[in-house]
């Protein structure tokens, strides 16, 4: 069983939710990612999702398209994210760890290159959004090869033979987008969100995980009443940006964000 899979397990067992934030990697600053990430599994991450850079990142709102060029101009890129991942390894060897991103920069590195680099990093899963399942055949052979989860995003839009296909192709978990647009948007139907997740569930066993429109705990908690993971980016995201100027601030002030969902979830 993979680390994704094991958490998810240890997780059902206690009937907790899993918390999940996104950071992009080497925003505001390349040696603040690794001490972030360890800081917000202290503050109650069950799963880290790293983003990694691209220069054209069309799924992503202002806020993270920003903090992507931040990153860049800071010379970050899927190697040094491996890196960074590689990193943060030496002293959790429990948390799972899955990159998102664009498929430009894996490709460019070549599929097998990449999903044996990953492995060896200690990447759990990858989650390629501009990647349709129907195309995705050679890169989910290479990642599954080096025991990396291939993860998938469903839509409010998605028909079912869409729904059927991707549950049948991920790994892990299923990243269900609460909403319709880019990260960042609008607010949350969280009544809808739950009837959406009955459809993804009459077609798989693994658990659905739901992001965009998680902005502050109370949101959070929300989420998790219908949901097996809460994803929580544009909002830690928006702090980093505020602190730019302040980078040695942010893993606290991120942690202090994430405790309080985490908090939220675990009252229900």
């Amino acid at each position: 069983m993979s680390r994704i899979g094991r958490r998810f397990g240890e997780l059902a067992a206690l009937r907790r939710k899993a918390l999940v934030p996104f950071v992009t990697a080497g925003d505001p600053q390349v040696g603040v990612t690794v001490p972030l990430l360890h800081t917000l599994v202290a503050a109650g991450a069950d799963v880290l999702e790293l983003g990694v850079p691209f220069s054209d990142p069309m799924a992503d709102g202002p806020v993270i398209q920003r903090a992507s060029e931040r990153a860049l101009a800071n010379g970050v890129t899927l190697r040094k994210v491996l890196e960074m991942v590689r990193d943060f390894r030496r002293d959790d060897a429990e948390t799972p760890v899955v990159l998102m991103g664009y498929l430009n920069p894996i490709e460019a590195m070549g599929y097998e290159s990449f999903s044996s680099a990953a492995q060896e990093a200690g990447v759990d899963g990858v989650l390629t959004v501009d990647l349709p399942p129907e195309e995705a055949d050679e890169l989910v052979s290479c990642l599954e090869r080096h025991e990396v989860d291939p993860i998938f995003l469903l839509a409010p839009t998605s028909p079912p033979e869409r729904v059927a296909l991707i549950c049948g192709r991920a790994r892990g978990f299923v990243y269900y987008v609460s909403l319709k647009g880019v990260t960042g948007a609008a607010r949350l139907d969280v009544a809808d969100v739950g009837r959406q997740l009955d459809r993804i569930r009459a077609c798989t066993t693994l658990p659905v995980a739901v992001g965009f429109g998680v902005r502050d705990a109370d949101s959070a908690a929300a989420v998790a009443r219908v949901a097996d993971a809460v994803v929580v980016g544009s909002a830690l995201v928006g702090r980093v940006e505020q602190l730019v100027r302040e980078p040695r601030r942010v893993p606290e002030e991120l942690g202090g964000l994430l405790a309080e969902m985490r908090r939220a979830m675990d009252k229900l």
